[in-house]
Parts: C-alpha cells; structure tokens; sequence
C-alpha cells in the first residue's frame, strides 16, 4: 500500500515575533518569549547601544527569584524587516505614528500586530496602518525598569488581552507558553481605562516631585493632586459608556502601595532628558474631557507641568483625542 501523503507531519516551526522597540518593557517581553516561549524573537529599534548589546550578549533579566538570559535577533528599524507572526508595539506613544507602517509592512495575512502601551491613540494609530481587526490591545501589570542597554528588572505580573482582534488567542496561548500569566477580556476598554486612571494619577507626580510613588500618599498634597486625576480620568470613561467598576482613586492608591519603593517610569525619562508619554496619558484625557464636556483640570495641570519641565509649549491643545 503506497501512503498518499507524508509519513509524519512537518514540524511546526517557532512563533516570529518582532518586538518593536528596545526599552525596559520590550527588553522584558522580547526576553521571556524567546526564552520560555520559544519564539523567534526580533527586537528592532533606533537605539545603537542595545542593539549593540543585546546582539553581543542577549538580553540579561533580573527578577526577584533569579538573573537570567535570552538570546534574540536585533535589526535597526529602518532596516529590512522580515514576516512575523506577531508585531509587539512597545514603543514611547510619541513614537507610534512612525512605527505603524513598519508594523503594517510585517504582517502576513494571519498575522496580528499587539500594543501594550499606556495611553489613548495608539491602537487607532496602529489600526489605521495595519487595517480593521488587525491589532489587539493589551494591558500588562508586570513592571520593567531599564538598568542599562539589553538590561533590565522586572516585576513579575500579568497581560490582559482584548479578544476582539482575530488572532489574540492565539498571542494569548504564546504568553502562557512564556510563562506569564495571560488572560482573554471581551472588556479590554475598562481594563485600559483602570490602567489608564492609575497612569495619570502617579506618573506625573512621581516625576515632578521626584520621589518614590510610595511617599505620595504619606502627606495631603500630593495625595489630593493623585486622587483627583485618578477621579477625573474615571469620569471620562464614564462619559464614553466605560464604567470602571469603582473607585478610580482606590485603583490609584492601591498601585502607589504596591508600588511605594520605585519611582516612574515617566520619572527616569525626565531624568535622561527624554520625552515623556504625557501627551497620551493626561494630555489626551483632558483632550477627551473638552470634547465631552467634562472637567480636567487636574490632568490639564499635570500635563502642562511635565511639558514645561520637558521644555516645550504648554498651550493647551483644541479638538478631540484621537
């Protein structure tokens, strides 16, 4: 009896991954996926130095348990890039209009491009390029702090998906693979929002005042700065049909208690002279609030402050968040 086809199956090969940016969450990402999920992973970005690094090296991981490494391909950004299954958009929000099409460029046809990032727009930015249900948000809570090129401290925690995206279980499945505890939501909207509320509340203060998040709580101001903006962000998912389910000021304060010993990420960016993401965090909240008609003045004074502190135009802009 001849066999009609071949004896056994072919073997499946790794999942490609291509890790759009080289900072401390795509450092964390790019890592554990190689390494526990076996994937090809591709880091590409405009940053020499890792680049350099992680091609000489790997990618070094510190976690409370352990020190670990992981092997992944580099490529400048404005390189040729190949297919991938996966496009992980961990770039700054600022950065994302000038990624998309390189994203729209790696898809094949069952491909999916993620973000992760905080802040309002970027999935439209992204969709915009890539087209209609070719991107997926995700939310994750595991903390990543850059300790130099290809280095970095993580926090372990875990990565909501929107299921909305073809694709996204599958991206799950890969997260779970990696060992990182993932999760499918129909609600990713009021997750990002939560995540949103907390963002907005301390990430500013920690990097005006300087301090760890923890001691923001310790006097009134800036404990009464943190609870408004955490409350004026709820009220404008509320205004877009997004119920948070609670008290937003309580997500805000419980993160700064979990949190109390680190300072912001937006914290280290003013520090190295680098651009923060306000403009898509509170910027766009009270953008949003104008185009609904709900108070911000908070996040308005908060996203002015930064500006100024990063040496740009604090006018505050007109017409609605994208």
């Amino acid at each position: 009896m001849v066999a009609s086809g071949p004896v056994n199956p072919p073997l499946s090969r790794p999942t490609r991954v291509l890790v759009l940016g080289t900072g401390a969450m795509a450092c964390a990402m790019g890592a554990r996926l190689a390494r526990f999920g076996r994937a090809a992973v591709t880091l590409a970005g405009t940053w020499t130095a890792a680049l350099d690094t992680i091609a000489a090296r790997g990618i070094v991981v510190e976690e409370p348990a352990a020190v670990w490494s992981a092997k992944v391909d580099v490529a400048p950004l404005a390189g040729p890039l190949g297919p991938a299954d996966i496009v992980l958009v961990l770039v700054k929000s600022h950065q994302t209009a000038a990624v998309a099409r390189t994203a729209a460029r790696s898809l094949l046809p069952e491909s999916l491009a993620v973000t992760l990032q905080t802040g309002l727009g970027n999935a439209e930015t992204l969709e915009a390029a890539c087209g209609q249900g070719r991107v997926a948000v995700g939310v994750a809570s595991l903390a990543a702090h850059l300790l130099g090129p290809g280095e970095v401290r993580v926090t372990p925690g875990r990565v909501v998906v929107g299921e909305q995206a073809a694709g996204a279980s599958r991206f799950a499945d890969l997260l779970a693979a990696a060992r990182l505890e993932a999760e499918l939501s129909a609600g990713i909207d009021r997750v990002a929002w939560r995540r949103l509320a907390v963002t907005c509340a301390i990430d500013p203060l920690s990097a005006l005042t300087g301090r760890p998040i923890g001691t923001l709580l310790e006097v009134p101001e800036p404990c009464d700065t943190l609870i408004q903006a955490a409350r004026e962000v709820g009220a404008v998912a509320l205004a877009r049909g997004i119920d948070l389910g609670g008290d937003p000021a309580t997500l805000a304060v419980e993160a700064a208690e979990s949190s109390a010993t680190s300072r912001s990420a937006m914290s280290y960016d003013l520090d190295r002279g680098a651009l923060t993401e306000v403009d898509a965090q509170n910027g766009a909240v009270g953008l949003e609030g104008r185009r609904l008609g709900v108070p911000t003045p908070v996040n308005d004074y908060l996203w002015q402050r930064i500006r100024e502190k990063e040496g740009r135009s604090v006018l505050l802009p007109a017409g609605p968040a994208r």
